[in-house]
């Protein structure tokens, strides 16, 4: 199977932002604010937030009804420059990992934890650039 020619226009070029649903943008903001993400528009108020990941990409959250439901949709993975040290800033803000950082046999370290509303973020590095 051939990918699209990046000359034919139709050649995909990566994320621009991930939307996550929310039933408590106060709460959700607090988090996400609480590991470092800069908000860029919204507010705990505001029925659509969005903050910067890196230079380019950002992490909005979207207020939803309190009906709605959602079950374990996947997970983001948000590269950062040191794991362990991301993994103690979250710790020291009260945050609780699912566990402590750890080496996965397809070359990343990593850890895991759930926003407010059980999404799973996921922050990692390369092994190689994280040594």
């Amino acid at each position: 199977m051939s990918s699209p020619s990046a000359r034919s226009g139709t050649a995909l070029v990566g994320f621009n932002a991930i939307t996550l649903a929310t039933h408590d943008m106060a709460r959700a903001v607090a988090f996400y604010r609480s590991l470092g993400f800069v908000l860029r528009f919204g507010g705990p108020t505001a029925d659509f937030s969005s903050f910067a990941v890196g230079e380019s990409h950002s992490l909005n959250l979207i207020l939803q009804p309190p009906g709605q439901q959602w079950q374990w949709w996947g997970r983001v993975i948000i590269y950062v420059n040191d794991v362990d040290a991301f993994h103690a800033h979250a710790v020291a803000t009260g945050l609780h990992p699912e566990g402590e950082p750890r080496d996965a046999p397809w070359g990343e370290r990593y850890f895991h934890i759930a926003d407010p509303d059980g999404h799973e973020l996921s922050f990692a590095r390369p092994i190689a650039e994280q040594r």
